[in-house]
Parts: structure tokens; C-alpha cells; sequence
């Protein structure tokens, strides 16, 4: 027969165990919430959602891998919509970090470049014109 006091020691620990593991569901559902937010606006720019854990096993992060565009010259356009995606992407969550607010910032950067090479260089996406 199981004493009274192993019994109380066995219903805390597991009551215990059921706490830290309620816990750790709540926060992964947290974060893999904002990196599902991230991962659905990057669309094609963006890669599978990553959570962090220290060593208990606790989630205490997450990313999602996004490329980021480079100015391209021959397409400034592209690298326009492909910047718009990544600012998009990166304030998605409810609750933007501050890592996300500085991706938004660099792609801003590159859409003002590719905004400027554009303005400054008309001929750039334009067809000729060659039956005419």
C-alpha cells in the first residue's frame, strides 16, 4: 500500500509536470503564431518556421528565414515587390519584435534604392518596340 505522503508527493509531482507542460504548449503556441504570421505573408520569400528552446526544452523563440531582395538593375521593379513582401511579411504578427521592425527597415532601404534607380534610369523595363 502506497502511504498517504508518497501519494501527496506523487499527485504534486504530476500535477507539476502538468503545469510545466501546459506551459510550455502555451508559449510555443505563442511564438509559432507570430512565425506562422511571418511565414504566410512571405509567401514564396519565405522558409519554414523554426522555434527555439533552451535546454529545459522551453520554447523561448522562433524565426522563419526570409530572402531578402538585392537591388536588381535589369528589374527594379521586382526587387520593389519583393522588398513590399518582406516589410509585409515582417510586421505580419500582432506583435512585431524588434528584429522584425529591423527587417522591415532593411527591406524599406532597398525598395528606396531600387525606387531611385528607377526614377533616375526611365530606359530600365521598358520593351522596344520593334513592329512599329
Amino acid at each position: 500500500m502506497i502511504s498517504p505522503l508518497k501519494m501527496y508527493a506523487n499527485n504534486y509531482s504530476s500535477a507539476q509536470n502538468q503545469q510545466r507542460q501546459d506551459m510550455i504548449s502555451q508559449r510555443y503556441n505563442e511564438i509559432y503564431s507570430h512565425e506562422l504570421a511571418h511565414q504566410r505573408a512571405g509567401g514564396s520569400l519565405a522558409g519554414r518556421i523554426v522555434i527555439e528552446r533552451d535546454s529545459n526544452g522551453i520554447p523561448i523563440g522562433g524565426h522563419v528565414p526570409i530572402k531578402m531582395p538585392s537591388l536588381d538593375k535589369n528589374n527594379p521593379d521586382k526587387t520593389i515587390k519583393d522588398a513590399n513582401t518582406v516589410i509585409f511579411s515582417a510586421m505580419a504578427p500582432s506583435d512585431p519584435s524588434d528584429q522584425d521592425y529591423n527587417v522591415a527597415n532593411q527591406a524599406r532601404m532597398i525598395k528606396s534604392q531600387a525606387e531611385s534607380y528607377k526614377s533616375n534610369h526611365p530606359e530600365v523595363g521598358k520593351k522596344l518596340n520593334l513592329i512599329g
